[in-house]
């Protein structure tokens, strides 16, 4: 996957191969039918995901296919999934049966299955024996290949299967058809080296692997030309880009370069990995004007013994030391997290432990999970004694506490001016907008539609438990 612990990047000779093969799939297409076919493009999970859907969907423009957003219309249907729990899983067998009987009335779909669940042998196997119908499956590692096994598929007339993670290099100048005119997703690393007891990402992902730091500020200048307002930087961990690079750039850096780019845009970033963070990243935070003081930075446990047997590499003490600092240094920090409940062995004591840390950190949202195994960790096999139904009451224990912090937090927000990112009409409610703050706070206030897309000064006039309600303040910046 790595030579000598550094990245591997696509060849050019292998870049002009995809490019070959491209041309060879649009005449394939243009040959078989009179319109240029539809795809049907679905993502699962994270997202990473979302990022690579975009790539692939720029290759399959290239092509020659066009976009519909129904499967029942589509020459192509293609899943990227996700692997990170067991519902999604069962999410993507569900939809992938609900194919079937639409395949046999149109013979000529293809239906392609591809991301973290099919770099998963247990998932391949069960594809291959149960479900014939589906025509291409491929893993996270092929992306870049995406002309080749599509024309090996339509050319073949046998089902394809390329889930090979011997090798895993980084893909630079992809096609990418951005699902949002104003928000773009930004990978700068893929892969984790953490590999926490519980998680299967390093699996299906492979290791650490950092794009060059010129090519990630290529592909943001790109970006904010074409008028993107938010650029959000994706790893599964991004406190370690670099570690495997040739060019002496830490995250910290990567986000001063960003900030220092000209225009008018924010910068937000996920996943960051408490191990990993320090003084320094959240020095550049603070200093860098464009970088939204937002921090997503996933705790999962508020015990120390519970965080060894999940193999996280901190503690709680250290945990909230890093905390401290950000809001020293970030008064108006607005801080998320992720946490599992009912992690094997937890006790109840234990997961008090939890509560009372969110209770000390007192978080803007949680992203809140009850313990889901994921086959081939070593956490699949721990002794897990305490029952369901008691996780799922902690769970709800967890959630009113939170629910009580988000409240009186939303509720310190009222009279406060907010500069938003304007996102989209509210649903069921005509004339409201939705927009977020910095802090990644829902802020719905009436507006014209023609706002989307351009920030807004909202002052807030009344909060709910999770969101806040306000209207606008003085003239906005209506620049796309």
């Amino acid at each position: 996957m790595k030579s000598n612990g550094k990245t591997v990047f696509v060849s050019p000779s292998e870049s002009a191969k995809q490019k070959e093969y491209t041309q060879l799939v649009r005449a394939v297409l243009t040959a078989k039918y009179d319109e240029p076919p539809r795809a049907f493009v679905h993502t699962y999970g994270c997202q990473g995901n979302v990022a690579d859907s975009e790539r692939m969907t720029g290759q399959l423009l290239e092509m020659g296919y066009t976009l519909t957003d129904s499967p029942e219309n589509a020459q192509l249907v293609l899943f990227n999934t996700c692997a990170v729990r067991e519902h999604a899983e069962d999410r993507v067998f569900g939809n992938v049966g609900a194919l079937k009987p639409i395949k046999e009335r149109r013979r000529d779909m293809l239906i392609a299955l591809c991301g973290c669940m099919m770099q998963q042998k247990h998932v391949e196997d069960r594809i291959k024996k149960s479900y014939p119908y589906v025509n291409l499956v491929f893993g996270t590692f092929a992306v870049h290949r995406l002309p080749e096994l599509m024309y090996k598929t339509l050319c073949g007339g046998k089902r394809v299967f390329d889930t090979d993670a011997s090798s895993a290099p980084v893909a630079e100048g992809l096609p990418v058809h951005r699902d949002s005119g104003f928000k773009a997703w930004l990978p700068i690393m893929y892969g984790c080296n953490n590999f926490c007891s519980y998680c299967v990402v390093p699996y299906v992902r492979g290791r650490e692997r950092s794009r060059r730091c010129e090519d990630v500020l290529n592909e943001a200048r790109e970006i904010i030309a074409s008028g993107v307002k938010e650029i959000t930087l994706l790893g599964q961990n991004v406190n370690s880009y670099g570690k495997n690079g040739d060019d002496g750039v830490d995250f910290a850096e990567l986000l001063r370069r960003i900030n220092a780019l000209p225009g008018d845009f924010k910068i937000r970033f996920m996943t960051s990995h408490p191990k990993d963070c320090n003084e320094r990243l959240l020095d550049a935070m603070a200093e860098c004007e464009k970088c939204a003081h937002h921090l997503h930075l996933p705790f999962q446990s508020g015990n120390d013994r519970v965080l060894k047997e999940m193999n996280r590499g901190y503690t709680r003490e250290h945990y909230l030391e890093l905390i401290a600092y950000a809001k020293k240094v970030m008064p108006d920090i607005s801080l998320t997290s992720d946490v599992i409940v009912g992690f094997p062995g937890e006790t109840y004591e234990e997961f008090l432990d939890t509560v009372s840390l969110i209770r000390e950190v007192e978080f803007t949202s949680l992203f809140t999970f009850i313990f889901s195994p994921r086959e081939g960790t070593r956490a699949a096999s721990m002794e897990d004694p305490v029952p369901a139904k008691e996780k799922s009451r902690r769970f709800s224990e967890l959630l009113k506490a939170q629910e009580e912090i988000a409240s009186k937090r939303c509720a310190e927000s009222v009279g406060r001016v907010f500069r938003v990112l304007v996102e989209n009409e509210a649903e069921k409610a005509d004339g409201i907008l939705t927009g977020r703050t910095d802090g990644n706070v829902t802020i719905d206030f009436p507006g014209e539609a023609s706002l989307i897309g351009s920030y807004a000064d909202v002052t807030v006039t009344s909060a709910r438990n999770w969101t806040l309600t306000g209207e606008l303040a003085k003239k906005t910046d209506n620049k796309k």
